[in-house]
């Protein structure tokens, strides 16, 4: 599903954001990357949203070999692609309903579809209530959950989340955690950038540690 070979990019001649990084993830696979401020987290997921292009090396996201991608077909290839950030990146000015809607209508989803599958997602993430809710009327908790409702309407193979418990409390950083997982249960391969230790040893699943542009342990965690 997802494989770097040798990869390395340099925002400066010799200064390496991420220094020969080579790693494969399975479809259907659950991985935490971890790492500190600066360790090349970042620079990664930015590779395989196909935001940044590598200095040398190899990436094949999906079969497609990201390098070689021209400018007119990223676009096509994000939309089997899922994004959770950290700032949920709502549209203040639509509601509950037109922020996960939005995602289909960009692939011009036909109208039957898009009625069909965005109550469907809102109930995975426990909001169809809020449907005509905006962003401001709802908490930090319920805005990433709407996040992720974008995120998985289209159902995507990929599912990315850069730091999706940032700006929460404990609590909701649970409840996102545990849509993340069964967004994974039904077969989407999740990948969680996360700076929370406590999630990441509580949920048993592998972990990327990167330092200063290398990956320095790949751990498979087994549940208990």
């Amino acid at each position: 599903m997802i494989e770097l070979k040798e990869v390395t990019k340099e925002y400066s001649k010799g200064i390496a954001a991420l220094n020969g990084v080579s790693l494969k993830i399975e479809q259907g696979e659950f991985v935490f990357i971890v790492g500190d401020s600066g360790s090349g987290k970042s620079t990664l997921i930015r590779l395989l949203m196909r935001e940044l292009e590598p200095t040398s090396g190899s990436i094949k996201v999906m079969g497609r070999n990201l390098v070689k991608m021209s400018h007119r077909e990223i676009p096509y290839y994000r939309r089997k692609m899922g994004v959770v950030f950290q700032d949920f990146r709502l549209l203040k000015d639509r509601n509950v309903y037109e922020n996960v809607a939005f995602a289909l209508r960009v692939t011009e989803t036909p109208t039957r579809v898009l009625k069909k599958k965005v109550p469907a997602a809102l109930s995975l993430v426990g909001l169809a209530q809020k449907y005509k809710s905006y962003p401001k009327e709802l908490s930090g908790g319920e805005q990433q959950r709407v996040a992720i409702a974008r995120a998985i309407v289209n159902e995507p193979s990929i599912l990315i989340a850069d730091e999706p418990t940032g700006n929460l409390d404990p609590a909701n950083s649970w409840e996102i955690m545990k849509l993340l997982e069964e967004a994974n249960n039904r077969g989407t391969t999740v990948v969680v950038v996360t700076h929370n230790h406590e999630i990441v040893n509580t949920m048993k699943k592998r972990v990327i540690t990167l330092n200063k542009g290398h990956i320095v342990s790949d751990v498979k965690k087994v549940g208990v």
